[in-house]
């Protein structure tokens, strides 16, 4: 691909949790261990936020464009008002926050925590607190798509719908036969992707204009020189809102790669991190990606350099790769 690469010139002090692209502008959420909160204009290239917390914050999300939400590692779900400055603690759990989401369909913040429970929190009452579940079990990973919820539990992927959370929807026990890392709703078609420890990834599509529901595991890195696979966890997964099947995956060791679902073909790789891959976000529009290079506190072996965020431009050749992809079959 030969797409512009930019790099962020950001004081960020310690490991990058999370980035998020906005659902309607190209400004750039980003939570991190060094306990700040902060929003970045990519087209102007400027800091617009940084708002401090009092723990670290280890996952972040959009309501809208002047309002987000943090999960922290003292429990805390915080809302920030980006327009005045104002933030409030909506409540907590009773062990470190791990992941929050924001629907649109029942005006709910979803988050979890290592207190093994999921919470919804309603944004229209004086009391937030609208429904909790205890899972028995710490969610690895989570993700939101419309009604469907989608949380990674050790092994196995558990699906809810938003409008009933007591009910469980569909279980997939087992997934993989080794603990996932993350999970990643399709945002055009039922169906998610999850990344393992031991750099596999799993996909369950169903495409609505197919009755046919496709699902496979594949290696992000096959063999290595001397013939063994690449055991090395897959951090993050990011599905392109606008090019059905295009996904990317990024890995510990920081490789980013991108994918054709439906063709099941490696498209490219960009250039490589210096450190593992945290994070990875579309923008509303799929032609940018933006990628979180830093030390997840995951693996020992980890390269402890500065942090940094790189921003890719899905050129005219990217897209001609897709398509070319989506045509042909192996």
């Amino acid at each position: 691909m030969n797409g512009t690469c930019l790099e962020f010139e950001i004081p960020i002090r310690d490991a990058i949790s999370r980035i998020r692209f906005s659902p309607q502008s190209n400004n750039l959420l980003i939570s991190s261990w060094d306990s700040s909160l902060r929003l970045y204009d990519v087209e102007c290239s400027q800091l617009r936020l940084e708002a401090p917390s009092e723990a670290a914050l280890l996952d972040c999300c959009f309501q809208e464009e002047s309002v987000v939400f943090s999960a922290g590692s003292d429990g805390s779900i915080t809302r920030y008002d980006l327009h005045s400055g104002i933030s409030n603690r909506i409540g907590n759990h009773d062990d470190v926050a791990t992941c929050v989401e924001y629907s649109n369909e029942t005006r709910q913040v979803i988050t979890t925590g290592f207190d093994k429970k999921v919470i919804a929190w309603d944004m229209c009452r004086a009391k937030p607190l609208a429904f909790l579940k205890n899972l028995g079990a710490e969610v690895e990973s989570m993700s939101l798509s419309g009604f469907e919820l989608t949380v990674a539990v050790g092994s196995s992927v558990d699906i809810y719908d938003l409008r009933n959370l007591e009910r469980l929807v569909q279980s997939n026990e087992s997934c993989m036969d080794v603990q996932i890392r993350c999970v990643c709703s399709i945002p055009y078609s039922k169906g998610y992707a999850v990344g393992s420890v031991d750099g596999r990834v799993k996909l369950e599509i169903s495409y609505p204009s197919n009755s046919n529901n496709m699902g496979y595991v594949f290696r992000c890195h096959p063999k290595s020189r001397d013939g063994r696979h690449h055991l090395v966890p897959v951090n993050d997964i990011a599905f392109n809102p606008f090019i059905s099947g295009a996904f990317v995956t990024g890995d510990n060791e920081g490789y980013i790669t991108a994918w054709d679902a439906k063709s099941r073909r490696r498209l490219f790789e960009l250039p490589r991190c210096s450190n593992s891959v945290a994070s990875l976000s579309y923008n509303h529009e799929g032609q940018l990606l933006a990628v979180a290079s830093s030390y997840t506190y995951q693996e020992a072996i980890e390269i402890e350099k500065p942090p940094h965020i790189s921003l890719h431009k899905m050129d005219d050749s990217y897209i001609r790769s897709v398509s070319a992809g989506n045509s042909s079959r192996e």
